[in-house]
């Protein structure tokens, strides 16, 4: 049973959303997505009791939010 996953946390451009994903080791993965954050966090976890068995639900999910600074150049 794992004990923890990591969702990577990226926001779209184009639409404004927040996309969540975590790529299965064994294959496969959870992808879903959220307006806002309360949103996403609830599909997070809707999607991954659907995931997972009863018995093999993580104990926490991590949220790692992917983003890239950018500096001015002045």
């Amino acid at each position: 049973m794992l004990r923890e996953i990591t969702f990577l946390i990226e926001r779209d451009e184009s639409s404004g959303v927040f996309v969540a994903s975590w790529d299965d080791p064994q294959g496969g993965g959870i992808t879903t997505q959220g307006a806002d954050l309360v949103e996403l966090q609830n599909h997070i976890r809707e999607a991954t009791r659907c995931h997972f068995e009863a018995q093999e639900i993580p104990d926490s999910i991590r949220l790692h939010f992917v983003s890239d600074p950018v500096l001015s150049a002045a």
